[in-house]
């Protein structure tokens, strides 16, 4: 129950304004100056006094208040939103010697006009636009593809750093900047420790762990986590402050009170940056925050214009990426690991050596073709490399250190889980188990069928699957929607888990339960009513993705009508060519197969979907087209939409039954072959006059 006040609404109007002035100005102290003027315990009064006034007068509650950063209110999704000014990607560049080639290459074209270089810490963390309109915040999307990402603004709402309402009064009316969401290192470590301490899974790595944070649907997660943003660009400013440098107009935004890092430099040349690059190259493991390189920037605003960009990059900067971490280790042998589809490859396991920050022990060999290459060899040391600082290889073997006895590494002749035959595939590099019911096969195909972008059973991950597997409760795909009549066997499944004690960690067993065993059953009846295409995609059909299963749940409607279609039916479907038909034919009516469908039919998988209407008139009636290269007025899920909505369907390959190529910038392979098969070639301009009636 809120406190009872003796304030009029006036003196609370005038208390709740300062109140929140005050703690604006203490966010700014804490997260823009990192000079925090009062405690925590200081802080967090003044929010629950603001907190009991709103509560009181309910009327003074405000969108922009700190107190309604985070709402009790579910998101049920993320709509897609078109950024007002594309966030393009920015060129890479890994040695000094391209960095001045990069110099030089500027200044030749600003024909030696004088400019300096704006240079900032690249922060790996999630790309982010916020939008101001009259100071308050309206929008927060991701950056998605560059021309249209999804709106996280509640999500965005959540992050203490990200004001709610600018400082001052001297802000254009729109204002966008573009910066990271990160998850400081010591939070996220603090945050694994303590989901280890409770049983649960840590999260792999801070960049993808935010990313998965952005896209929880309950806000109140979000601000749990302590993420942080910091701004390092700009998009829509209206209208444009009369400054000449990015330098000043960063120092505006930081006045308003958006973080920009403290860490940014200015430099008068390309031999300045050259001594930031070599400065920082170590200094950038002291900081809270995962970064792999910096980013050089021109700083006057006007040479940026005349420089412009290509269709994916800017002119007027690049990114300078640090060598990734490697360190040498001895393999102590070659495991071999069998998917979904059956593919057999090979995973180096080796002493455990520290590298960017983690002990490695098992690093990847790709494929048989990459062991031949690199002749690695159970004994060798070699060394081992992470990509992107997240997954470890091989790069590499020491040759002068090989000890004596090394033999090659054999391409196995039977499946090392089941002793099926292998067979390399027809002009691929990888060499397949074929026994249907390989167990390893199975399992992979269980956690594929159970993920996310298939039939996304919530609460069944790879652990669980893997442990109902071996316990024999789980056989097929149909076997995990009869997991409700084994409720009690799956209550008592028990799992080891690592906790923190007071002589270090230590293993204990825990039970799935009750709890648990309720969410997982509520995520199967979910699941159980997904639309045919999800579980097309899901089934391990070769060739088939999300896209494809899409087209055929989307032609046929249902599992019968897709059963009785021949070949020459499937191919039928716009954007299904002869190797996916047969692929989908010949799965469809393999007894595997046929059992699958009859198996899921029996407990109540949904195999429906209504069909894609198409428009009766228009002018791509009947008319297939392909898209390729970089278009100025549509991102390609919009383009796709004005081709159906003109009655055309919308492919991606060129052939000879492909009615018109649509060809953008950059166009590659697919307009050479358009232009070898005869097809007829539009551009952006002239598929407007198409439509046009």
């Amino acid at each position: 129950m809120a406190a009872r006040h003796t304030l009029t609404v006036s003196e609370a109007r005038e208390r709740v304004a300062a109140l929140r002035d005050e703690i604006r100005t203490h966010d700014y102290h804490y997260f823009v100056e990192n000079e925090p003027r009062i405690s925590d315990q200081q802080y967090d009064a003044l929010v629950r006094e603001l907190r009991d006034l709103e509560a009181a007068f309910p009327s003074l509650v405000t969108p922009d208040s700190p107190t309604q950063r985070v709402g009790e209110r579910l998101t049920t999704g993320f709509a897609a939103v078109t950024h007002s000014v594309p966030m393009l990607s920015i060129d890479n560049t890994y040695s000094e010697a391209e960095l001045r080639e990069f110099d030089a290459r500027v200044r030749k074209q600003l024909a030696g006009q004088p400019f300096d270089y704006l240079v900032d810490p690249k922060i790996d963390g999630v790309a982010v636009s916020l939008r101001y309109e009259r100071g308050a915040l309206a929008l927060a999307a991701t950056r998605g593809d560059g021309e249209r990402g999804d709106d996280i603004t509640q999500n965005a709402r959540a992050i203490r750093s990200i004001p709610l309402r600018l400082r001052g009064a001297d802000w254009p009316s729109v204002l966008e900047v573009r910066g990271e969401v990160y998850w400081p290192r010591a939070d996220f470590n603090r945050t694994n420790a303590q989901r280890i301490a409770a049983g649960k899974e840590p999260f792999k790595n801070p960049r993808n762990a935010t990313a998965g944070t952005l896209k929880q649907l309950d806000a109140r997660v979000v601000a749990e986590r302590l993420l942080l943003f910091c701004a390092h660009g700009f998009g829509k400013i209206d209208p444009a402050p009369a400054v000449l440098r990015a330098s000043e107009l960063v120092a505006r935004v930081r006045g308003w009170g958006v973080p920009v890092s403290p860490h940014q430099r200015l430099c008068a040349g390309i031999d300045e940056v050259a001594a930031f690059v070599h400065e920082w190259e170590q200094r950038r493991f002291l900081l809270d925050f995962e970064t792999d390189g910096l980013v050089i920037k021109i700083d006057q605003l006007a040479l940026r214009e005349r420089l412009g960009a290509t269709s994916k990059a800017p002119r007027w900067c690049i990114a300078y990426k640090y060598a990734a971490e490697r360190a040498e280790t001895r393999v102590v042998r070659i495991d071999l690991q069998v998917g979904k589809s059956g593919a057999i490859t090979p995973r180096a396991v080796m002493e455990p050596v520290q590298l960017a920050g983690t002990t490695v022990r098992h690093a990847s060999l790709h494929n048989f073709d990459q062991v031949e290459r690199l002749d690695v060899r159970v004994g060798d040391v070699v060394v081992v490399e992470k990509a992107g600082e997240i997954i470890p290889q091989v790069v590499q073997v020491v040759m002068e250190r090989r000890p004596p006895d090394a033999r090659p590494f054999e391409r196995p002749t039977r499946c090392p889980e089941c002793g099926g035959d292998v067979v390399q595939d027809e002009d691929g590099v990888y060499r397949r188990c074929t026994n249907p019911a390989c167990p390893a096969q199975l399992l992979e195909r269980l956690i594929f069928f159970c993920g996310r972008g298939q039939m996304d059973i919530e609460g069944l991950g790879e652990k669980l699957v893997e442990k109902l597997v071996q316990e024999g409760l789980v056989r097929s795909y149909a076997d995990l929607f009869r997991l409700p009549r084994h409720r009690a066997r799956l209550e008592k499944l028990a799992f080891e888990q690592q906790r923190k004690g007071d002589d270090g960690p230590k293993t204990v067993i825990v039970e799935f339960g009750a709890k648990r065993a309720d969410s997982l059953i509520a995520g199967l009846d979910r699941a159980r009513a997904r639309p045919l295409a999800r579980l097309l995609a899901a089934l391990n059909i070769r060739h088939v993705g999300a896209n494809t299963a899409d087209l055929l749940a989307g032609h046929f409607g249902n599992i019968d009508a897709l059963l009785a279609a021949d070949e020459a039916a499937l191919q039928a479907v716009a954007g299904i060519g002869p190797e996916v038909s047969r692929s989908v034919h010949a799965w469809l009516h393999s007894p595997a197969g046929r059992k699958t469908i009859a198996d899921l039919r029996a407990v109540g998988v949904n195999m429906t979907q209504p069909r894609s209407s198409r428009p009766a008139s228009g002018p791509l009636v009947g008319k297939s087209v392909v898209v390729t290269g970089t278009l100025k007025r549509y991102s390609r899920d919009e383009i796709e939409q004005r081709i159906k909505a003109a009655g055309g369907r919308p492919t991606a390959s060129v052939s000879r039954k492909t009615h018109l190529v649509l060809a953008g910038a950059d166009a590659g392979s697919k307009l050479e072959k358009a232009r070898e098969l005869g097809v007829r070639v539009v551009t952006e301009e002239e598929f407007e006059r198409l439509l046009t009636p």
